[in-house]
């Protein structure tokens, strides 16, 4: 089982530099690597100083690296989609070359990327996988876009089918409008398992870590914290944060007034992701690209220890017996009570912070229980649910 390791954080903090260098170190330690990149933007290539492509290509002995391309991906994940989606825009009068573009949804080449970490998974060509990820907003949106795919493929996709099975006939002799046929919606149907699959990889902890990269600054530390409540959240397991360029005491002193600003953050970053480990780099003489410069920066973020390991362990979301009761507990660490709204539907608890908002499928024992409070203590939501009336013996059943 290969191990997967998800670099993310705002745009400009290094992360691509970290995520290279930390493949670079675990090859030199004899794993077989891949780092992917799957934000649009790539720099990978540049970080590796050398030219990468939709396919993984060796950079070093134990080493490869790949830039995932959106025409290739759209291809290989979308196409049959995309023809039916194309061909209802060229009918309403779109040319052809237009269509094309527009039948590709916002989103998919990102997401298409992010399945190639199943891919080289499922392939077993890898020990370990080193996914340099986009920006940490753009991240979040498609790690949550499989719970969503679940629920629309198990609750409304069946029915759709089914209209469409007797509907498509007469709709299409009727207005000519082209209709979806049984292979778009098996290719729908693949999609979803394809997005199901890589999620249950990303959010198994024995699997996969999701590594934050930040800058002692407080746009980016903000950013951060967010992005770490919205992991809890979906319970992607966190096992590390990384500040990097840290300017060091003998910078000089025209670093000093930004050495003073990143002292000042330092013990806010420490007790604010506690107990998630910490890591830090140096603000660099030269700039990080190219083998020797990613070497040293591995060295310096994990000296002689192993990159791949699990540097914590923790479970976001559990239920525990207490009083008699079940109780259902969600870490939301940097989240207010007044930002968490709690609704229950059935099977489901939906759970919204912000903009953000995740459906918990509830355990099989928690579903006929009724849900009997809330509270939010510590950036830790609890959920008590009613236990079960016991039968009082000899009681006749109904």
């Amino acid at each position: 089982m290969a191990r997967i390791i998800v670099y993310t954080g705002k745009g400009g903090v290094g992360k691509t530099s970290v995520a290279a260098a930390t493949g670079l170190l675990a090859a030199e330690r004899g794993y077989r690597t891949i780092v992917v990149s799957t934000d649009a933007a790539h720099s990978l290539a540049d970080s590796f100083d050398m030219a990468l492509g939709p396919e993984p290509v060796a950079v070093a002995p134990n080493l490869w690296g790949q830039e995932s391309e959106v025409t290739h991906n759209i291809e290989k994940y979308w196409g049959t989609i995309q023809a039916y989606v194309s061909s209802v825009f060229q009918w309403r009068g779109l040319d052809e070359v237009m269509a094309e573009e527009m039948s590709v949804l916002p989103g998919m080449d990102e997401l298409a990327s992010l399945l190639w970490i199943a891919e080289h998974h499922d392939r077993g060509g890898y020990d370990v996988i080193v996914v340099d990820a986009a920006p940490t907003g753009e991240t979040l949106r498609l790690l949550s876009l499989p719970e969503a795919g679940k629920w629309w493929i198990e609750k409304i996709y069946p029915i759709q089918r089914k209209i469409a099975q007797v509907a498509n006939p007469i709709v299409g002799r009727v207005i000519g409008m082209p209709m979806p046929g049984d292979a778009v919606y098996t290719a729908g149907e693949e999609l979803f398992g394809r997005l199901e699959h890589m999620h249950d990889l990303l959010v198994n902890p024995e699997l996969t870590s999701i590594r934050l990269v930040l800058n002692l600054e407080k746009m980016v530390i903000k950013e951060a914290q967010r992005a770490f409540t919205y992991f809890h959240l979906y319970g992607y397991p966190t096992d590390l944060v990384i500040c990097n360029r840290v300017v060091p005491d003998d910078a000089g002193p025209y670093f000093e007034a930004w050495r003073q600003v990143q002292a000042r953050y330092w013990p806010e970053v420490q007790a604010d992701f506690d107990p998630i480990p910490i890591r830090r780099a140096p603000f660099f003489e030269h700039e990080v690209v190219g083998i020797p410069m990613l070497r040293e920066l591995g060295g310096a973020l994990f000296g002689d220890e192993d990159p791949t390991a699990f540097f914590y362990r923790g479970r976001p979301y559990s239920v525990h017996r207490e009083d008699g009761a079940f109780v259902l507990s969600l870490e939301l660490p940097f989240t207010a009570k007044d930002e968490v709204r709690l609704r229950r539907s059935g099977d489901e608890l939906v759970v919204q912070v912000g903009w953000w908002r995740r459906n918990l499928i509830l355990p099989r024992v928690l579903v006929d229980l009724p849900t009997a409070s809330a509270g939010f203590d510590d950036h830790v939501l609890k959920v008590r649910f009613a236990a079960k009336p016991h039968r009082q013996a000899g009681a006749s059943k109904q």
